[in-house]
């Protein structure tokens, strides 16, 4: 069993930037490609970016790609999102998760696909 925790979240002005974390602990996760996924009120939990458990591999949806990074660092068990020129629509609650399993044809990607799940950092962006 993993245990995800996200940090990171918060109120940002369109076109800001904001750094997301995801930390393991329990059963390691170096083995696992992690994901982040987000919900906005009223709207379905989509998918955000992967990165597959090496850490050379990283996918994106395309409504971040140019603007969010996925990364890890093993050794601390993280997985980092950087976000940059964010705006209001990427306002949403960030879920990390580790996945059974990634696909370069992020139209398949779903939450399905989700192993565990985080509880979640509220991201704002305002106008």
């Amino acid at each position: 069993q993993v245990q995800l925790v996200e940090s990171g979240g918060g109120l940002v002005q369109a076109g800001g930037t904001l750094r997301l974390s995801c930390t393991a602990s329990g059963r390691t996760s170096s083995s696992y490609a992690m994901g982040w996924f987000r919900q906005a009120p009223g709207k379905e939990r989509e998918f955000v970016a992967a990165i597959n458990w090496g850490g050379a591999m990283t996918y994106y949806a395309d409504s971040v790609k140019g603007r969010f990074t996925i990364s890890r660092d093993s050794a601390k068990n993280t997985v980092y999102l950087q976000m940059n020129s964010l705006k209001p629509e990427d306002t949403a609650v960030y879920y990390c998760a580790t996945m059974k399993t990634i696909y370069s044809d992020t139209r398949l990607m779903r939450g399905s696909l989700a192993h565990s799940w985080g509880q979640g950092t509220q991201v704002t962006v305002s106008s």
